[in-house]
C-alpha cells in the first residue's frame, strides 16, 4: 500500500516538475516552483528516494539557472545600446507577450510571443526614454536575441532539473515482506543443449 501511494506522489511530482519547466518560457519563476516540489515530496515520502543531496544539487542548478540568465539576456540587450528604461520595457513586454501574444503552437508558440514582447517593450521603453526609432529597433533586436538565449539556457538547467530529480525520486518496483526495497526476482531460463556424442 505504501509503495502505491509512493508512486501517486511520484506522479504528482513529475506533473509539477513538467509544469515548472514549461511556465520557465513565460519569465515565471519555475525552476523554485520543481525545486518546491521536490522538497514536498521529500517530506510526504520522508526522504525515503530523493534526499538532501538532490535538493542541494536542484538548489545549485536553478541558482546558476537564474544566474546565467540574467546575464545573457542583459548582456545582448546593453550590447545593442539598452538604457534602463529599455530594459524595463523589455521585462514588462516580455510577460505582457507571453500572455498577449503566444500563438497556439505548443512551447514554441509561449517563446515566440514572449520574444516579441520583449521586442516590442524594449522599443517602447527606449522611445519613451528618447532614444531615436532607429536605434530603439536595434535595441529591440538585441533585447529579443538575449532574451531567446535566456530562455534555452534556463530551459536546459531545467531539463537537466527534471532529469536528476525523475530519477533520484524514483520508488522501487517491488517491496520485501519487511518493507524494504528489494529487487525483482531474476527468472532463469534454461538454455537447451546437444548432447555429447
Amino acid at each position: 500500500m505504501t509503495l502505491m501511494v509512493d508512486w501517486i506522489y511520484y506522479f504528482v511530482l513529475a506533473a509539477i516538475l513538467i509544469v515548472g519547466l514549461y511556465i520557465n518560457l513565460v519569465g515565471a519563476p519555475g525552476l523554485w516552483v520543481m525545486v518546491l516540489g521536490t522538497v514536498v515530496y521529500g517530506l510526504v515520502t520522508r526522504w525515503r528516494y530523493a534526499g538532501l543531496k538532490t535538493v542541494i544539487a536542484i538548489l545549485v542548478l536553478a541558482g546558476l539557472a537564474e544566474l546565467a540568465e540574467f546575464v545573457v539576456a542583459g548582456a545582448h540587450a546593453k550590447r545593442a545600446g539598452a538604457s534602463r528604461r529599455g530594459l524595463i520595457g523589455a521585462i514588462v513586454g516580455g510577460i505582457v507577450g507571453a500572455i498577449f501574444f503566444t500563438i497556439p503552437f505548443p512551447v514554441l508558440g509561449t517563446i515566440f510571443g514572449v520574444c516579441f514582447g520583449t521586442f516590442l517593450g524594449a522599443i517602447v521603453g527606449e522611445v519613451m526614454g528618447g532614444t531615436q526609432v532607429g536605434s530603439s529597433l536595434r535595441v529591440g533586436v538585441g533585447a529579443a536575441t538575449g532574451r531567446l538565449l535566456g530562455i534555452l539556457t534556463k530551459l536546459l538547467f531545467g531539463c537537466v532539473i527534471l532529469g536528476t530529480v525523475l530519477v533520484a525520486a524514483l520508488p522501487p518496483v517491488h517491496w520485501g515482506r519487511s518493507g524494504k526495497a528489494v529487487a525483482a526476482p531474476t527468472v532463469v531460463v534454461p538454455v537447451a543443449t546437444k548432447p555429447a556424442r
